[in-house]
């Protein structure tokens, strides 16, 4: 046992520049991929929530076909349509990937908060004479979005997670260096331990991070 917690220090301390640099690309392609995804995800939330069927209709289809095939299908299917059209780095192709999948999660994040607001709520401000325009920008969407806050943090540990699936177009974001390095140090083993320590280390301060404001939430509507 012993000897296995040297090895792993030894592939700790010689890897940590390359992964530490993997760190930056892996939250940028979270955050690039969340913040698309929430723009995504609230166009198509709208969409479903309309009373127009064909928009209805886009929606649903762009949802269930998202959520119904795997993230790795659609990096690569991206990312290669992509590229065939318009040149983009591989990481500016991973993140879109990232968003447009992230995006039918969050639409139904989205589309749950804003039927959650009372519709007493808009019955009075149709009263005093706003348009369902200016009801939603002003009465619905401030309160649907501080609901939706919670679940978008749990959305973005999800992402961070997938990130890891951008290997494939060769992003050098974590995984992708752990492979590199289990290939070139021939010890797979403690190097996939590694990296997973890496993850689990980010998830931990994002969950942490998360709760916090979950807590602040609670004590707000005390």
């Amino acid at each position: 046992m012993p000897e296995i917690l040297v090895t792993l220090y030894e592939v700790l301390k010689r890897t940590y520049p390359g992964f530490l640099d993997a760190v930056v690309i892996t939250l940028q392609l979270t955050a690039v991929g969340v913040v698309l995804g929430s723009l995504l995800g609230l166009f198509f939330a709208l969409l479903k929530l309309s009373k127009s069927k064909p928009l209805q209709w886009i929606a649903n289809i762009y949802i269930t076909v998202i959520r119904g095939t795997p993230l790795i299908v659609q990096i690569t299917f991206l990312y290669f349509g992509i590229v065939e059209f318009v040149t983009l780095s591989n990481f500016w192709a991973g993140a879109i990937a990232l968003g447009v999948h992230n995006g039918a999660y969050i639409a139904e994040i989205f589309r749950g908060a804003i039927q959650g607001i009372d519709k007493g709520q808009s019955e009075a401000s149709s009263s005093l004479g706003m348009s369902k325009t200016q009801t939603m920008k002003r009465i619905v969407f401030p309160q649907a979005l501080k609901r939706s806050i919670p679940p978008l943090g749990n959305q973005f540990i999800i992402a961070l997670k997938d990130s890891s699936l951008v290997y494939v177009i060769g992003v050098a974001e974590l995984f992708s260096i752990a492979n590199r390095e289990a290939a070139q140090s021939f010890q797979p083993f403690e190097t996939y331990l590694v990296v997973g320590l890496y993850y689990l280390v980010l998830v931990m301060i994002f969950s942490f991070l998360l709760r916090l404001y979950e807590n602040k939430l609670d004590v707000d509507k005390d």
